[in-house]
């Protein structure tokens, strides 16, 4: 599933970078107004404003929607794996010998 998803993320980011370069910015129709011939009538006297508006929207609603599908997969994804189980051994008894008793000097003037 998760892959699937991250499949149709990438496309509709390649749509989506696509899209964008196509359309025209605002001021690109400034030189139409004062007839230097570089005026897009491709898509109708209009323009490609709205058709392409529309259609960027989409992709921009299809990637928002994925962006937050796949992170959802992937945090569930990353709970499940947080527990880890480690293996329980057991070490064989054994006694710990005991420490030999050092006779520590006293401490003060003895030599009184």
């Amino acid at each position: 599933m998760y892959q699937f998803i991250l499949i149709i993320h990438v496309l509709t980011v390649a749509c989506l970078i696509v899209l964008v370069l196509v359309q025209q910015g605002k001021g690109a129709t400034m030189g139409a107004a004062f007839g230097s011939g570089a005026s897009q009538t491709v898509f109708g006297s209009r323009g490609s404003g709205s058709f392409l508006l529309k259609v960027t929207v989409g992709f921009a609603l299809v990637f928002f929607t994925t962006s937050i599908a796949l992170n959802y997969l992937a945090s569930r994804a990353a709970k499940q794996s947080q527990q880890v189980n480690l293996p329980v051994t057991t070490l064989p008894s054994q006694e710990i010998p005991a420490v030999p008793a050092v006779k520590l000097p006293a401490t003060g003037d003895s030599k009184k």
